[in-house]
């Protein structure tokens, strides 16, 4: 069996090989498909091949993959290579095949079609230009001390009619005029970017069940689901919130006791940031989740709540893709309502302006629904303090409890860092 390691690039793969406990150099290969599979067959079946995160990765690996025995997609993150005193090509590649052969690699997981293809929706892109181009008329029509638009959307149907009537100079009509119309061509493409998101949603049992959430639309689940591809891969909430950079940062050294830190940000920047913006609307719901929020918003402030409401909500989705099971405390008249919505997205017909009669029956049904939201939030509330009525008991020593004095310290460094589970939602 060999171990061997691409460097690669965008027109080439600097190619070493270590056998027998010898790394040597084996040249350079273009990086195009025909050149790539010449190159697999070439190699042994009992052969291992390494190659680091890049563009172009994953389809050389699928090249590859089914001549050898393993094919190993690591991330430049781990192996050291970047902090190297002396860094080529041809050493990159030798260092990386000596990783191989010492077992010191770890792959990163590839991805199947489905969660590529959720992945490569440029929706994010396309928000984010449309966001600029928003932001350059507003800092137009600061220039021009135009004040507040009379209109709460400046860029709804009043508000866009509002900007064509401006009178403006003509250097700053112009930048508005071209900013409108390139706002209007965005919002076009999201449009058919959302239809198809919609379309695999529809046919997504994990992202309708994330969907039961109250305050978490199409849009969250989607790009969560993307992000993370099969929840089985965690085998745990910690390890989930780790991945998406949710976990706080930890120090300790010597003898003092560990600290903690603002979240580690590693991993997927659009699903951190999708769970902190669905936790807006999440603590504004009855339930659990909004007694969450109030109670760490007492201590620690209203930034700090939300980071904390985002954690625990991907921790809320683990277990309900886990479990497959539904929230427990969903509003089904407002999950239809979102799944009804997503339909006419897709393409299915609107019942828009057509009588059906189920408004008032379902503005009662969220009434009740509510109702039942809040009493879940009181329940919450209740077994909070019981908990923490628990642990200020335990913190008062257990040694005045018969049988219990053996437990552990009562008080001191040691029981300061024993830290007692948090209540579950």
């Amino acid at each position: 069996m060999r171990d061997i390691a691409l460097d690669v690039h965008i027109d080439f793969c600097e190619v070493a090989i270590a056998e027998r406990g010898e790394v040597r150099s084996a040249g350079r290969i273009a990086a195009k498909p025909e050149e790539l599979e010449l190159f697999a067959q070439s190699l042994d079946p009992a052969d291992r091949v390494a190659l680091e995160v890049t563009g172009n990765a994953w389809a050389i690996k699928r090249i590859i993959e089914p001549h050898v025995a393993e094919v190993i997609v690591v991330s430049p993150n781990d192996t050291g290579i970047r902090g190297a005193r002396a860094k080529t090509d041809r050493l990159d590649a030798r260092t990386l095949a000596r990783l191989l052969a010492a077992g010191e690699l770890d792959g990163v997981w590839m991805p199947d079609r489905r969660t590529q293809r959720m992945r490569r929706r440029r929706r994010t892109q396309l928000v984010r230009t449309r966001a600029r181009a928003k932001n350059e008329i507003h800092a137009t029509l600061m220039r021009c001390l135009v004040g507040r638009a009379p209109h709460s959307d400046l860029f709804g149907k009043r508000g866009r009619q509002w900007l064509r009537e401006l009178e403006l100079p003509a250097e700053e009509r112009e930048s508005v005029d071209a900013a409108m119309r390139q706002i209007e061509f965005l919002d076009s493409e999201i449009e058919a970017v959302e239809r198809l998101v919609a379309a695999e949603a529809l046919e997504s049992p994990e992202i309708k069940r994330l969907m039961s959430v109250p305050g978490v639309n199409v849009i969250v689940a989607a790009t969560f689901m993307a992000a993370v591809g099969e929840i089985g891969r965690f085998p745990s909430p910690r390890k989930l919130t780790g991945y998406l950079g949710l976990d706080p940062r930890v120090a300790q050294s010597g003898s003092s006791p560990a600290t903690h830190g603002r979240i580690s940000k590693q991993g997927s920047v659009s699903a951190r940031h999708a769970l902190v913006e669905a936790s807006w609307s999440v603590v504004r719901q009855p339930g659990p989740m909004h007694a969450f929020y109030r109670r760490i918003r007492a201590r620690r402030g209203h930034s700090v709540a939300i980071v904390a409401t985002a954690r625990k909500l991907a921790c809320l989705f683990w277990c309900l893709l886990t479990r497959e099971e539904d929230y427990a405390y969903a509003q089904p008249s407002l999950t239809h309502k979102k799944l009804r919505l997503l339909e006419v997205r897709a393409g299915s017909p609107s019942h828009k302006g057509v009588y059906t009669g189920t408004f008032v029956t379902r503005e009662r049904m969220r009434a009740a629904e509510r109702e039942l939201g809040k009493r879940a939030e009181s329940a919450y509330k209740r077994m909070v303090a019981e908990w923490q009525r628990t642990q200020a008991k335990r913190a008062m020593g257990a040694g005045a409890t018969p049988g219990r004095a053996s437990n552990g310290p009562s008080s001191g460094q040691a029981a300061r860092q024993d830290e007692a589970p948090s209540p579950a939602l």
